[in-house]
């Protein structure tokens, strides 16, 4: 498996445990919901109820989320090579290495950063489109296109 490869399985396994995670959550305050309408009444039963719904609607919302990340990795072709940055590149610069993809966390894989971003990021921006060699500033950085992959 290629370096490429290696990454876009990590993230797509970060993103699933996130989903799964996401979704025991809501499971959960679901069937607190129905246990707690069992055996309470009044005033404060009502707030709690009402603070699970809270609760469930901003898990359903990361939930939506992490499953629209899901969609645009599962999307990718990770043993495709770009000779210009585009969605799924690997792009390698002498300041970092990023995965054009989606928002995601920083992985390391043999000992090296790797970086998820989307490519309405700014630093997307600035890389979509462009070779190797390609140089350009962002934030008083100066970036250099080093490798695409």
């Amino acid at each position: 498996m290629t370096l490429k490869q290696t990454i876009h399985s990590q993230y797509s396994q970060i993103i699933q445990d996130k989903i799964d995670v996401f979704q025991d959550m809501i499971a959960g305050l679901t069937e607190d919901s129905k246990n707690d309408a069992k055996g309470s009444a009044g005033d404060k039963h009502e707030t709690a109820l009402s603070m699970m719904h809270i609760e469930q609607e901003k898990l359903t919302n990361k939930l939506k989320e992490a499953i629209e990340q899901k969609t645009i990795l599962d999307k990718l072709d990770a043993s495709s090579i770009h000779k210009n940055v585009g969605l799924g590149s690997l792009v390698k610069t002498n300041k970092l290495t990023v995965y054009i993809s989606t928002a995601l966390p920083k992985i390391a894989i043999d000992g090296q950063n790797i970086f998820g971003i989307s490519p309405q990021s700014p630093l997307g921006m600035q890389l979509m489109g462009k070779k190797v060699g390609h140089d350009f500033q962002l934030n008083s950085v100066e970036y250099t296109i080093i490798d695409i992959v």
